[in-house]
Order: structure tokens, then sequence, then C-alpha cells
């Protein structure tokens, strides 16, 4: 029997300013992150709760570089609009507006303060 989960289990975006990245993404997702200490690593939680979707964690340590470059993180919002000006005022920038497709809602594309793009996911 196939596992009924989703694929993605966990997921770890870069940041150079674990302090500045904690600030901009409570601001703008309006959650509290835990941050905590692994030797030389230093990483911030995003909640977790059991069932669907991924949980993951800011994360600064060696060989770890935010990019635009590679994999790219949907968080899912109510309101594509509404977090985009909270980006924009809290340090990133819009790098796609808001854009629908199709049945399956709407997305759009952002730099959050540390340099990586980041997306977001809404269905209206």
């Amino acid at each position: 029997m196939a596992d009924e989960r989703n694929p993605v289990g966990w997921f770890e975006i870069p940041v150079r300013d674990l302090e500045r990245a904690r600030r901009f993404y409570e601001s703008v997702l309006g959650l509290k992150l835990a941050t905590s200490r692994m030797g030389d690593t230093e990483v911030a939680w995003f909640p977790m709760t059991e069932g669907p979707g991924a949980a993951g964690t800011l994360i600064r340590s060696e060989g770890y570089v935010p990019s635009h470059e590679g994999a790219l993180v949907y968080f899912s919002v109510t309101d594509v609009e509404d977090t985009l000006a909270k980006i924009d005022a809290s340090g990133g920038r819009t790098l796609n507006p808001k854009t629908g497709i199709g049945e399956h809602g709407f997305v759009a594309h952002f730099e959050d303060c540390e340099g990586n793009r980041v997306a977001m996911h809404s269905w209206t």
C-alpha cells in the first residue's frame, strides 16, 4: 500500500542572520518561530502539527547559502496580496506577483530578507 502523505517531509531555508530572518517570517506569516542551537548550527523552527504538509526551519550553518537557485518552497497563505504587502513592508520584495493557476488557486514568488527565492500559494 502506498504512503498517503504528501512526499515532502522537511525543508530548510538558508539564512545569514537568523534573528533578522526569524523576525521577517514571523511578521509575514503571523507565526512564532522557536530558536535553538546545535553545535555551530543555529535554527528557527516553524510550528509543526500532525497532518498534511511539511514543517521545517530557517538555518544558519556552514554550507548553507541563501539563493534564487535550487528548490522552491511554497508557503500556504490565506491571501496572496495581503502577504505580498507584508513581505514588501518587512524587508523582502515581490519577484512574481499574484498569478492564477486555474482551478488550483494562486501563487506568487518573493525574495526574503536573506536573498532566498520563496513562494506562496492560496486558494483565493
